[in-house]
């Protein structure tokens, strides 16, 4: 699945259950491997920190333990970045999980939210409110509780701040979920 809010897009694919090589083997869940592409270039810190972020999250959700001895490999490709793209990822991804038809315990999504310097918060900012921002923050909401699985902070915010943006960021969620529904309906329906 292609997934992109705005002009942000990221092209998602999942390869597995299959068999895993020996050094990758867990013997009690699948072994799960997320590999972050940009869009030029080769992958550098940041991409390996973004990929660390995603396969804690999806691990999370995953129910492994189902498919012991095995490895299931998440390959995200950056087509274009015109910001909020950790978020992007992370729906892209849970679609990806979806689509492949994976045991899952919940489904998440990702929202970022960036606080201006006046304290307002924008959802979803572009590249330009991003750097603009005193602080940009994105979440990780699980679908049956709407807790964090997962957060990640650039910049500085009070923990009021930090929980107003995880408030919209959990209003926000509930969309995105709709949208997910929305997307799997159309393409099971024909």
């Amino acid at each position: 699945p292609c997934l992109s809010p705005g002009d942000t897009s990221v092209l998602a694919g999942l390869y597995g259950p299959a068999e895993a090589k020996l050094s990758k083997e867990l013997p009690d869940r699948a072994a799960l491997e997320v590999l972050l592409r940009p869009k030029v270039g080769l992958p550098g810190v940041l991409e390996r920190s973004r990929e660390q972020q995603l396969r804690q999250t999806c691990e999370a959700v995953v129910l492994g333990a189902l498919h012991p001895r095995t490895a299931i490999t998440l390959v995200l490709q950056v087509l274009s970045d015109a910001g909020s793209l950790l978020s992007c990822c992370l729906n892209a991804a849970c679609m990806a999980l979806l689509d492949a038809g994976l045991p899952l315990c919940s489904l998440f999504c990702g929202v970022t939210c960036a606080l201006g310097p006046d304290g307002a918060i924008t959802l979803d900012p572009t590249a330009r409110q991003e750097q603009e921002a005193r602080a940009v923050l994105t979440f990780a909401i699980d679908s049956r509780e709407r807790k964090v699985l997962m957060t990640t902070t650039k910049g500085s915010c009070s923990v009021e701040e930090m929980q107003q943006c995880l408030a919209a960021a959990q209003r926000a969620a509930d969309t995105v979920f709709q949208f997910y529904r929305d997307s799997l309906r159309r393409r099971y329906s024909k």
